[in-house]
């Protein structure tokens, strides 16, 4: 079939036509089978960077009080179980937030670095965990209104900057870069949020090396799908956060995506990925790529956990244009998930999609739960200049992030970072910096620019606008991230569920599509559909 191929940042791209899903900049996220079968070669899979004997050190005294017996009674109460019931169970005294906290480090210890189950999902932990998680247990019963993620370990993606560990994009140049907490951090904290550590992705979001494979990072090193180690694709640039979470590394986990950064992972590893409409999350403290198109979302294992994280970041940043126009939404995303219902719903399959027999599966599904089903031809629309729009505002949204929420660090602009990586490019930049290079080389004018931007939005959003008016449709109905970009552009929010696997055990995700700030909405569909069908399951060698 025809492809037309587009490079989006920090994603796998989708195609403008249809089916696959290719990256120029990345590891093409193969969608057959017959072609994925075979163990994917990396230049590099463990961490240069990374010393385990310092990142373990300060929990060493409280985890070897962990006894094998302790774990596995804590298992019985936590691994794969949902925040409510969590909650429950540290209500009834049968868990501890201090052995929550435990049981995901040893976890981490048992399957994250240097083994031959290795994930390499996490960059960095929290020090501070365990004094925290104790202090939650303290504060436990003074009130009844903690928010349900009080207590509640939280895996930050690894461009989201916290006061706990240094925020690195998974790049050398900023390994020492000790910043305050971004916003959405804030927000996690006031609600009683413990944070786990950071997550790998891809580097620099994925807007960094061309021809590199999605996962990897010269901080973290290769991450791997545990439903395919060096097999399935990982998906990016949320690599690390899809994974830890697909793996019970963490319970919940925070992404973020330009163009597909959190559904691609989400569905490549059988969770949850919500990416809001642009301005519901603040940005603030996130390193960049594009102020037009990014946000940071929840990944999660359920519906019901993704609205808690989701609810528990919100919040009006003065400091986010985007945040500060679109204003506090008053819904509590987690309280009417059981109120939706799917009778006279009107879903929109894409006619190019009907091939894939997971997709039509999970039509059904809908269908047989009251839902309406149109199906249509999905207009052929180019987005073009996409890649100049990532350039431009790149160029100068980094420098702006390292001016106001960057740490003491000896850079200033992309220039600064391509030079110091020029220096040591086998340690730096294995893969090359071939789109750093690539921004450096492009300009515009502040009238092309705007054309520009112009051009994207109104395509991307004619792709559902039309569809949408004509069968007055709910949602679009999507695989993957496969129209991620029309989404990013068009600013509309999409979340992802699982639905499936195919005959090489690669998972797969329904990615419902709807209007700006319908995300009450849209996790009410994903609910109900994740509870009809219950298609997620644990990956085979991470259940112990």
């Amino acid at each position: 079939m025809k492809k037309t191929l587009l490079l989006l940042a920090a994603v796998v791209l989708f195609s403008c036509k249809n089916e696959k899903s290719d990256n120029i900049a990345e590891t093409a996220e193969v969608e057959s089978d017959s072609t994925n079968a075979e163990e994917i070669e990396f230049k590099q899979v463990d961490s240069k960077m990374i010393n385990n004997d310092s990142l373990w050190k300060p929990f060493e005294a409280d985890l070897s009080e962990f006894s094998t017996e302790v774990y596995e009674e804590v298992k019985a109460l936590v691994f794969e179980k949902s925040i409510p019931e969590i909650q429950e169970a540290i209500a009834s005294d049968k868990l501890t937030y201090e052995e929550l906290a435990l049981f995901y480090l040893t976890r981490i210890r048992e399957y994250d670095r240097e083994n031959e189950l290795s994930l390499n999902s996490v960059i960095s932990l929290n020090p501070d965990l365990i004094n925290e998680a104790r202090e939650k247990d303290g504060q436990k019963g003074k009130t009844e209104n903690h928010h349900p993620i009080f207590g509640i370990p939280v895996l930050l993606k690894d461009n989201i900057n916290t006061v706990a560990v240094p925020t690195t994009a998974g790049a050398v140049a900023l390994k020492d870069n000790k910043t305050e907490d971004a916003f959405i951090v804030e927000r996690l904290k006031e609600n009683g949020a413990l944070i786990l550590g950071k997550a790998n992705l891809s580097e620099w979001a994925n807007f960094f090396c061309e021809g590199c494979p999605n996962g990897f990072s010269t901080m973290g090193g290769q991450t791997l799908n545990p439903y395919g180690r060096k097999i399935h694709d990982t998906g990016g640039s949320s690599s690390g956060s899809g994974v830890a979470v697909a793996a019970n590394l963490a319970p919940v986990a925070v992404g973020s995506e330009t163009s597909g950064s959190i559904l691609s992972p989400s569905s490549s590893n059988s969770v949850v990925g919500l990416k809001p409409t642009i301005g519901v999350l603040s940005r603030g403290g996130i390193v960049p790529i594009s102020s037009t198109l990014d946000t940071p979302g929840p990944i999660t294992r359920s519906v019901i956990d993704n609205a808690i994280l989701l609810d528990a970041m919100t919040g009006v940043d003065k400091a986010d244009p985007a945040s500060a126009s679109a204003g506090k939404q008053k819904t509590v995303y987690y309280a009417n998930l059981e109120k939706g219902n799917l009778k006279g719903k009107r879903f929109g399959s894409i006619k190019s999609l009907m091939e894939d027999t997971l997709y039509v599966r999970a039509i059904n599904d809908l269908r047989n739960a009251g839902a309406k089903i149109v199906e249509f031809e999905a207009e052929e629309i180019d987005l073009p200049n996409f890649l100049r729009l990532l350039n431009l505002d790149m160029k100068k949204d980094l420098p702006t992030y390292l001016k106001n929420y960057g740490g003491d660090v000896a850079y200033k602009n992309v220039q600064d970072v391509v030079a110091y990586n020029e220096k040591d490019s086998v340690n730096r930049a294995p893969y090359g910096q071939a789109l750093f290079i690539g921004i450096i080389n492009d300009s515009a004018t502040e009238k092309e620019f705007a054309a520009i931007k112009d051009t994207l939005k109104n395509n991307g959003t004619r792709f559902f606008e039309k569809p949408m008016q004509e069968h007055n449709l709910d949602a679009v109905l999507s695989i993957n991230n496969y129209h991620a970009g029309y989404a990013a552009v068009a600013k509309y929010p999409a979340i992802t569920v699982p639905m499936g696997y195919t005959a090489e055990n690669r998972p797969k995700g329904l990615t419902f599509i709807g209007k700006p700030f319908s995300e009450e909405q849209l996790l009410q569909f994903a609910y109900i559909f994740e509870n009809t069908t219950k298609r997620r399951k644990t990956p085979e060698n991470y259940n112990e």
